[in-house]
């Protein structure tokens, strides 16, 4: 037996034990026992996947009493790195978890789902053909859909995003069932090696590959077909949100990667082109309503569309250039996607654990209601401000590696002598400064409006910090995102690996040198850097400052007094405004100034409230007239149905008159 056989099998042993756990185990007991054991999957996970990251093999084959051939699990390089990241982040999610769920999201379907849950996310990128590979990401889809459903007896927003979520990973799944079905038909197999026979610029190749990139877009969460991600994750537990957010829209981007590295090298440039499109569209909108939204997790989804845009732009860019015989930049475009996918994982994990912990500790979400929580949940603040840094794309994080990895790809790929090349890589750059600024601007909304400042409601103000296992969880979380932004070297050579790109040249063991793109990057000599720099700064600052005698003076804005309240500063919605002004068009804000007099004066005001809602208007256009539309057959459907079984035979009846005049022609 090979070690990813012992690895695949160990996997299946332990969700069967968290699931009987999670069964039979007295519910105080239930999250100790259950969540170890997943969390024990977790590492099994990511034990087999680093394992057949560096090259193992090994083969498992599971007996189905479907009229199918048996499930085959054999990952790969590229199988491999997806394992590590699901098995890491489901891990550090379960671990949190047990410290984290109380009521609906501890009980025994929960427990058994998370196991089933986390299981399924490891096995899609070890399913080596394409009959398991549905199989798996079915399982995927439905546990995680019972996860969701965890509160749907307290919360109405609960059902409502669980339906959202269901048809839309279920038109994920019809649509990657009808790709593989033609590309199953050109190959003469389902296995990945006889669909990889199929020739790139083949017309089934095309069509294959407009079904099955629509299909993983669905689930990575890519504009327009994000609309069920800034429903789920606010409404599903903070853990599954991390898991859902850092994990499973990431199946979406292996799916992609997939397709256009494994089984259709060397498409046309076009594919490159439309997948960079999804990504630049996903990357600008989703930061736009990252900006301005006021619910955390909200933000943060909102926030995931917009890193798995950057995937979809940095893997279309690849292929793009590819195709234009740029092998350079093309490789580093490739690797910048897996670089982005490892680096999300991270700092997403950690920002979504945060959230949980504030959730948990004021009851609120709404950023428009919290405020001053640094000093009440010291540790929740620093990782959630890593994690911030992180997803802002700032030096030392992973995200900076990432981002940087990507413009040197973009800025060096540019070909005068080819038109579209011309024009696109330099778009595809202020696409990339676009979302870096925005983020930026989004992440210091949030940790500045949540943490610092004073608290703005009952429950900000009671904040306590969470459970030492809560604790745990994230500062591992938050030092992977500076682990990996300090020495992201193996890291690249693991992605490289992974893509089958050509060996990177090393600096030192942590930097990286993309020598095909002439560019290098020596985090740790910019850190030193950086401290020489600041350090002297500092010092003679906090030198002058002792000099200086402190003196106690009245504020000019409070007429004389001191009026220290949370009115007097800025709220999330306030901090925002300009912006949501800035780019109304795009996103559309409703906006409502209620003034209210005292007694019946025209002139003297009582009170002002200013009220803003900024929705979705891809699902206010594009989806809500097709729902009204349908609502509308279903209600002409059901003049059908009178209740006379008269009229019903005589539907049958005619439906047999349909049928046999169709086979007889």
């Amino acid at each position: 037996m090979t070690p990813i056989q012992a690895g695949l099998l160990t996997q299946l042993a332990l969700a069967a034990l968290a699931v009987v756990a999670a069964v039979l185990t007295p519910p105080r007991l239930r999250a100790r026992v259950a969540g170890a054991a997943v969390v024990g999957l977790g590492v099994a996970g990511a034990v087999t996947g680093a394992w057949a990251l560096g090259g193992g093999q090994g083969a498992l084959r599971i007996p189905v009493s479907l009229p199918f051939d048996p499930v085959v699990l054999s990952p790969d390089r590229l199988g491999g790195l997806f394992m590590l990241v699901a098995g890491l982040v489901g891990a550090v999610s379960a671990s949190y978890g047990i410290s984290y769920v109380r009521g609906p999201a501890a009980s025994r379907t929960s427990w058994s789902a998370m196991a089933v849950f986390l299981l399924a996310l490891q096995l899609v990128p070890a399913a080596a053909d394409a009959v398991s590979f549905l199989l798996c990401w079915e399982l995927m889809a439905v546990s995680s859909t019972v996860l969701l459903l965890a509160e749907h007896a307290h919360r109405a927003a609960v059902r409502s995003a669980a339906l959202w979520y269901a048809v839309m990973t279920h038109l994920s799944f019809v649509l990657l069932l009808v790709g593989f079905a033609v590309l199953a038909d050109a190959g003469g197999g389902t296995g990945f090696a006889a669909l990889s026979t199929v020739p790139a610029g083949s017309a089934a190749a095309s069509l294959a590959f407009a079904l099955l990139v629509l299909g993983f877009a669905s689930k990575a969460g890519i504009v327009p077909l994000h609309v069920w991600l800034p429903r789920a994750h606010p409404e599903a537990p903070s853990h599954v949100s991390a898991v859902m957010s850092a994990a499973m829209v990431k199946m979406g981007v292996y799916g992609a990667v997939l397709v256009t590295i494994r089984l259709l090298p060397g498409g046309p440039a076009w594919w490159g082109l439309l997948l960079l499109a999804f990504g630049a569209v996903s990357a600008v909108y989703g930061i736009l309503q990252a900006s301005v939204a006021t619910d955390l997790k909200r933000m943060l989804a909102y926030s995931t569309s917009e890193n798995v845009g950057l995937m979809f732009l940095a893997l279309g860019t690849g292929l793009l250039l590819r195709a234009q015989g740029s092998a350079g930049p093309a490789d580093a475009a490739i690797a910048a996607c897996l670089l982005l996918v490892v680096s999300h994982a991270a700092f997403k994990t950690t920002l979504f654990l945060g959230a949980g912990s504030v959730l948990h500790a004021t009851g609120e979400r709404d950023l428009d209601r919290l405020g001053g929580l640094g000093a009440r949940m010291p540790t929740t603040s620093v990782a959630f401000g890593i994690g911030a840094l992180g997803a802002a794309a700032l030096p030392v994080t992973s995200g900076f590696v990432a981002e940087w990895a990507l413009l040197q790809s973009l800025i060096h790929g540019a070909n005068a002598q080819d038109r579209l090349v011309a024009v696109v890589m330099p778009v595809s750059v202020a696409v990339v400064a676009l979302t870096a600024g925005l983020a930026l601007l989004a992440f210091v909304k949030a940790y500045g409006i949540a943490f610092l400042a004073r608290p703005r409601s009952e429950g900000a103000a009671a904040a306590h910090e969470s459970a030492p296992g809560m604790r745990v969880a994230l500062v591992l979380a938050a030092a992977s995102v500076v682990v990996l932004g300090l020495a992201p070297g193996p890291t690249y050579t693991a992605v490289a690996a992974a893509a089958g790109l050509p060996g990177p040249q090393p600096v030192g063991w942590w930097g990286i040198d993309l020598s095909a793109v002439g560019a290098l990057l020596d985090p740790v000599a910019l850190t030193v850097l950086a401290v020489l720099l600041v350090v002297p700064v500092l010092v003679v600052s906090v030198r002058l400052a002792r000099r200086q005698p402190r003196r106690e003076v009245d504020l000019p804005w409070g007429c004389g007094g001191v009026r220290l309240s949370p009115r007097m500063q800025y709220t999330a919605t306030s901090y925002a405004e300009p912006l949501a002004r800035v780019f109304d068009d795009a996103l559309r804000p409703e906006r409502d100034v209620l003034v209210t007099h005292s007694a019946e004066s025209r002139y003297l005001v009582e009170r002002v409230q200013f009220q803003q809602h900024v929705g979705d208007i891809v699902e206010e256009t594009a989806y809500r007239p097709g729902i009204r539309f349908v609502d509308r057959l279903g209600l002409l459907a059901r003049r059908l149905q009178n209740g006379s079984i008269h009229r019903y035979l005589g539907y049958s009846f005619v439906a047999l008159l349909a049928v046999l005049v169709v086979v007889s022609l």
